[in-house]
């Protein structure tokens, strides 16, 4: 075998990837309540990250019991909802949640402190 063909394992440089994928960062479960337009993700470690049905189109026009049918993707790192023909990764929703931490940290007392 050539060495230049042997497969090594590299760390990843992407911080989210490095998360998952290295320091076992996994979804555990994941709460959903249609009248509050709200899906909760529990994760291994314990935190919450918490979206907005209404920003899946899938998942906001989804009847309860299609909304209730989820499973994990690859011992979670996803979900999906095979009825509904929808997948989320953990991915995503850390992305999510950090963007809308700095959107909200940036609306708020940073942003005017800059402006003014």
């Amino acid at each position: 075998m050539n060495p230049a063909d042997k497969i090594q394992n590299k760390r990843s440089k992407d911080p989210f990837d490095q998360l998952i994928f290295e320091r076992g960062l996994k979804i555990k479960s994941l709460w959903i309540d249609k009248e509050l337009d709200m899906l909760v993700v529990v994760l291994s470690n314990g935190f919450l990250i918490k979206e907005t049905l209404s920003a899946y189109p899938k998942l906001k026009s989804a009847s309860l019991k299609e909304l209730n049918n989820w499973k994990l993707i690859s011992n979670g790192i996803g979900i999906t909802w095979k009825t509904l023909d929808e997948d989320l990764s953990l991915k995503g929703f850390i992305k999510n949640s950090a963007l809308h931490e700095t959107l909200r940290l940036l609306e708020g007392k940073g942003l005017q402190k800059i402006i003014a």
